[in-house]
């Protein structure tokens, strides 16, 4: 199985859609997965980016309060587990991913790892390398503090996976 299909697999059994996409088809299918109004934080990939997308970039408070969707990129996906990590950036990434009911999160094919002991791998140099705040997310927020399962209290009530495709 590919770590695409894994990663897909994984993110289907936590109740997260996910769609796999080319950086030509980018635009279009982050248009389909988007309810407006949205925000986001710039993109760290050079094939794709919003600026011509549905999403408002740096936010105001106003505006993240009345987002139904923010619009992130993941560094890292983990496949097994169907995990995402949102590295904490200027851009307000972690703003944007756990205040409005949906986040719409990008990832690179090439930026899946198979699993944890790879993904703590990856960070061990991320934080070599001085970047040392991360968010690992794995589905829709939910708690069980109180007796029944809850979701969308502390974060995003639904995920939509985007994964953008290597180029072969």
């Amino acid at each position: 199985m590919s770590s695409v299909a894994e990663f897909q697999q994984s993110l289907s059994r936590s109740d997260t859609e996910s769609t796999v996409t080319t950086p030509e088809e980018f635009a279009s299918t982050l248009a389909d997965v988007v309810d407006r109004p949205a925000v986001g934080a710039a993109l760290p990939f050079d094939a794709v980016d919003l600026d011509d997308a549905p999403v408002t970039l740096n936010p105001t408070p106003t505006q993240l309060r009345e987002a139904k969707t923010g619009v992130t990129a993941a560094r890292l996906g983990v496949a097994s587990l169907g995990t995402v990590a949102i590295q904490s950036r200027a851009a307000g990434d972690e703003l944007v991913s756990l205040h409005p009911e949906t986040h719409v999160v990008v990832v690179r094919e090439r930026d899946l790892r198979p699993d944890l002991e790879a993904a703590f791998d990856w960070l061990d140099d991320r934080f070599d390398d001085g970047e040392r705040s991360f968010v690992l997310a794995t589905g829709a927020s939910a708690t069980g503090d109180m007796g029944a399962l809850v979701e969308g209290v502390h974060g995003p009530e639904d995920v939509h996976v985007l994964v953008l495709a290597d180029d072969e």
